[in-house]
C-alpha cells in the first residue's frame, strides 16, 4: 500500500491576482486542487509546509492526502512558483488522483553501492544522466525513488532503465529505448594530474631538518 503525507489546507473564496495577494499578504500560500473531472478549488497552505516538503526532496513523486473543512483528497504536487527574488513559495498546484487510474510522476534515483564500483575505485567519474525518470505508475503503487547499484560497474561501463530496482509497477515514458540512467566516464585530466603530482610528492625524500645538512645519496 502506498504512504501519503497528509498536508493541511484551508478554502480560499475567491479566485484572481488579487486574491491570491491578499492570502501572501495573511502569511498563506495559494493553492488549487485540480482533475479528476472534479471542479478546481481554491487552497492556502502553511508556507511552513510547503518548505517542508521540498526540503525533503522528491516532492514530484510524494503522495498527499490534502486536508481541508474535515474532507481529504489524494493529489500530486504537479507544481511549485517560487518568488524570483527570494525563492521563496508563492504558488502550489495539486492534481487530484483519481483510483485505477495511472498517473504521470518523475521518480528519483538514488544510486547505492560507489564504494564497490571497480571503476570508481580506480577514479573513474560518476555522470548522473538522470536524476530522476518519468514513468506512468498506479497512485497506490508510486515508488519512493528507484535503486541504481553501481557494484559492477567499471570506466566506461553505463547503468540502463532495464537495470533500475523498483521499476516492477512503472512504465516508463520513453518507450522506444533502454535509455541510459548513468555512466562511470574515466578519470579527468586534471584529476590525474593532481593524482601524480601526490604521488610524486609522497615519493620524494624528507627534507632536512632546520640548521641539518641534507642527507647525500
Amino acid at each position: 500500500m502506498a504512504e501519503f503525507v497528509t498536508i493541511e489546507a484551508e478554502a480560499r473564496p475567491r479566485a484572481g491576482k488579487g486574491a491570491a495577494r491578499a492570502t501572501r499578504r495573511a502569511g498563506k500560500v495559494p493553492a488549487v486542487l485540480y482533475g479528476a473531472g472534479a471542479p478546481p478549488e481554491l487552497l492556502a497552505l502553511d508556507p511552513r509546509a510547503v518548505l517542508r516538503e521540498i526540503q525533503r526532496g522528491g516532492w514530484r513523486s510524494r503522495l498527499y492526502q490534502v486536508s481541508r473543512n474535515g474532507e481529504t483528497t489524494r493529489a500530486l504536487i504537479r507544481d511549485i512558483q517560487f518568488h524570483p527574488v527570494t525563492d521563496q513559495p508563492i504558488h502550489v498546484d495539486f492534481q487530484r488522483l483519481a483510483g485505477g487510474k495511472a498517473v504521470r510522476v518523475a521518480v528519483a534515483v538514488h544510486v547505492v553501492n560507489e564504494g564497490q564500483s571497480p571503476g570508481l575505485k580506480r577514479g573513474g567519474v560518476l555522470n548522473l544522466v538522470r536524476h530522476a525518470v518519468d514513468v506512468y505508475c498506479d497512485p497506490e503503487k508510486v515508488p519512493a525513488f528507484f535503486e541504481a547499484d553501481v557494484s559492477g560497474l567499471d570506466i566506461n561501463d553505463n547503468l540502463r532503465w532495464s537495470d533500475l530496482k523498483g521499476t516492477e509497477d512503472c512504465r516508463p515514458t520513453i518507450v522506444d529505448r533502454d535509455f541510459v540512467i548513468l555512466t562511470i566516464a574515466p578519470p579527468t585530466r586534471a584529476q590525474e594530474g593532481a593524482e601524480a603530482a601526490a604521488e610524486a610528492q609522497a615519493q620524494a625524500p624528507a627534507p632536512a631538518a632546520k640548521g641539518q645538512p641534507a642527507k647525500k645519496g
